[in-house]
């Protein structure tokens, strides 16, 4: 049976008062991600952001700690939960897409943050390789790309986990001139040319 991004398993894992201390959408942890990602991309800009695409957005939950940082800024997420589409994307601007569609989806600009959260591990390499190189396209300023690899201890959803080594995306996205520059943040390829050497890692 394949996982299912249900009503239960957004409940199970972003509601659930039991599992408060590993919840993946706790309200202060996920602000204080919003807020180093949009930090990290108006420093590297030298502007407040303006667009944001989520790849793997689930409900939308950083579209409101966004809104609440920049109201004025463009939010479109994606995400193949068709529960989370039919639920919250018209109010969310929510569309549907596989990340393997991103092989051939282009849907907006290059935007100034691109978040891709909790998704990369979870995917087969086939769809993970089909889907990549739009992050580097679609990406104008710094990409937010939570991931976890096997030198992590993790907490929570195991579930259809991929226990790949931290080199196995590190190469991925270097061969895409992303360039590191910690707690899961990644610069446009076009935009290296400015960093300090201290300012990246390697």
């Amino acid at each position: 049976m394949s996982k299912q991004y249900d009503h239960a398993y957004f409940e199970r894992w972003y509601r659930d008062p039991a599992l408060k201390q590993l919840a993946i959408g706790g309200k202060a942890r996920l602000a204080r991600k919003v807020a180093l990602a949009v930090a990290s991309a108006e420093y590297h800009l030298e502007r407040p952001i303006r667009s944001v695409l989520d790849i793997g957005c689930g409900e939308g939950a950083w579209r409101a700690p966004l809104l609440k940082l920049r109201p004025k800024l463009q939010y479109l997420g994606f995400d193949s939960s068709e529960y989370a589409i039919n639920r919250y994307g018209a109010r969310r601007n929510l569309r549907y897409a596989r990340f393997g569609d991103f092989e051939h989806l282009r849907p907006c600009p290059p935007v100034d943050l691109l978040v891709c959260s909790d998704v990369l591990h979870y995917l087969d390499t086939r769809e993970l390789d089909r889907g990549l190189p739009a992050l580097a396209e679609l990406c104008g300023g710094v990409a937010f790309l939570e991931t976890y690899t096997r030198e992590d201890e993790t907490d929570g959803d195991d579930d259809g986990f991929k226990r790949r080594p931290a080199k196995f995306y590190r190469q991925r996205l270097q061969a895409l001139d992303f360039t590191a520059l910690g707690s899961h943040l990644w610069l446009a390829p076009h935009r290296r040319d400015g960093l300090a050497a201290l300012e990246r890692l390697g």
